[in-house]
């Protein structure tokens, strides 16, 4: 069984890898290469996997689930500069890819528990695009 949860938060980002040229970051990123960034209003929903308890009926706590959201993204990420107040996003290029991976990344060690895996983590950037990422080696 898979139950999610969502949230949103509001950021800010500019995608550029920082050795290149301005103008080659132009012809990779865009108008997203904009060094001042722009922002997103994104929408993380974050899926766990498992077997209800059959005590309590849930697979997971839903309140717990929704602490570690805010504590791990939404907190440190709501209404920042990625690239200038969240690493890893100094040294690495916040696309939507690997803002996902990053989301993972936190939040997986805090999801485990004895019925419950993380099961996905999708990040919409806009209304239409969207990231889902599943963890290394999982399709």
């Amino acid at each position: 069984m898979k139950i999610t949860r969502r949230a949103e938060f509001s950021a800010s980002h500019s995608c550029a890898i920082q050795s290149l040229p301005a103008e080659e970051n132009r012809a990779i990123y865009g108008d997203a290469a904009n060094p001042h960034g722009h922002g997103h209003n994104y929408l993380l929903e974050v899926t766990m996997e498992g077997t209800p308890d059959p005590v309590t009926g849930m697979v997971m706590d839903l309140k717990k689930l929704k602490e570690v959201m805010e504590e791990e993204v939404v907190t440190p990420m709501d209404h920042r500069f990625l690239n200038h107040e969240v690493p890893p996003f100094d040294r690495v290029v916040p696309t939507a890819e690997n803002l996902a991976m990053e989301i993972w990344r936190r939040l997986e060690p805090r999801l485990r528990t004895s019925n419950a895996r993380l099961d996905s983590v999708r990040i919409h950037e806009t209304e239409d695009l969207w990231v889902e990422y599943r963890g290394e080696g999982r399709s």
